[in-house]
């Protein structure tokens, strides 16, 4: 992980993330935050985003699964609470904070994101759904579900994802445009399998 390319508050978080995340984490890990950091800036350069948003876009999504190095369930309720804390010492107001809480709370599922920065996090968090490596990704959730989810089955879980994915849609331009395809292309296919009893 390349520090010098972040604020001293984004340095904070992330080396709170490397060193407290459980490391049983195969798909919340910091990888993951990093993966929906990258995305995230990819949709947000598509958009007309102030320096000011793209500032509280970017501390948001390093502190969006931050939770998780507390407690699984209700996780974002735990990153808020983090970001009220450590923020206001890296000068962020109430105001900014207030913002950056509805981004976190935006992911969680079923996502109801109302802002067009609700929408760019919301849409980066899940974007591998449309990506080239949706098995990888997807295989790496079902690992760590069988662990907090107690899941053990792959029926089971072809069940579930077929599920999310028929709910599921991407709210941003960039995320109709660019990844919708290729989610509807996995959802046939995982939807083959469930037919066929796999």
């Amino acid at each position: 992980m390349v520090l010098n390319t972040y604020s001293p508050e984004e340095k904070f978080i992330l080396q709170c993330l490397e060193k407290e995340l459980p490391g049983n984490l195969s798909y919340h890990g910091l990888h993951h935050t990093l993966d929906v950091f990258n995305a995230a800036m990819k949709i947000a350069a598509t958009e007309n985003l102030s320096a000011e948003e793209i500032k509280l876009l970017r501390i948001a999504i390093l502190y969006h699964d931050a939770g998780f190095t507390a407690k699984y369930k209700d996780h974002e309720e735990k990153g808020c609470e983090m970001a009220r804390k450590n923020l206001p010492s890296f000068g962020y107001t109430d105001g900014d904070i207030k913002i950056i809480c509805g981004m976190i709370m935006a992911t969680q599922i079923p996502q109801t994101p109302k802002t067009i920065l609700e929408k760019i996090i919301c849409d980066a968090d899940l974007d591998y759904l449309g990506r080239n490596d949706f098995y990888e990704i997807s295989n790496t959730l079902f690992e760590e579900m069988k662990i907090y989810n107690n899941l053990h089955d792959e029926k089971e879980w072809n069940k579930i994802q077929k599920k999310f994915l028929d709910k599921h849609q991407y709210h941003t331009e960039f995320g109709k445009k660019h990844r919708e395809h290729k989610k509807q292309q996995y959802l046939q296919e995982i939807n083959q399998l469930v037919s066929s009893g796999n």
